[in-house]
């Protein structure tokens, strides 16, 4: 399974951005998807979640209500739609997948594929 991330970029606060995450060599639809974000210094963290086969979707506090996952099925792509974006948001991006879990799908161990990652740059 490879993932491509991509739609990074440098937007200002308040601004947003799309980012894709295109699956190859698996269908996505039994997995679990999520978002972490890594920012310098910093260990990489839980942004968002959806297990596809049921449709839950679950959200790290600091992005509820501003970013939201989706999925393209024909093109087997997930995508992450980020608004309101703050200078605290800027990170670099990774996407990935596994079954993990509920009490588990914040956790990075419990993903087995991971994209390259892409950054976000959000300025004040």
């Amino acid at each position: 399974v490879q993932l491509q991330a991509s739609g990074g970029g440098m937007v200002q606060t308040g601004g947003s951005l799309r980012l894709s995450c295109a699956a190859s060599g698996r269908t996505l639809g039994t997995y679990a998807v999520a978002w972490f974000r890594q920012a310098p210094g910093k260990e990489r963290e839980f942004v968002v979640a959806r297990r596809l086969s049921v449709g839950t979707t679950y959200h790290a506090d600091s992005v509820k209500g501003r970013f939201t996952i989706s999925r393209d099925p024909a093109k087997n792509t997930v995508y992450l739609q980020m608004n309101s974006l703050k200078p605290e948001d800027t990170a670099v991006y990774y996407c990935a997948i596994g079954r993990p879990i509920v009490s588990s799908i914040q956790r990075t161990g419990s993903y087995d594929y991971w994209g390259q990652g892409t950054l976000v740059t959000v300025s004040s």
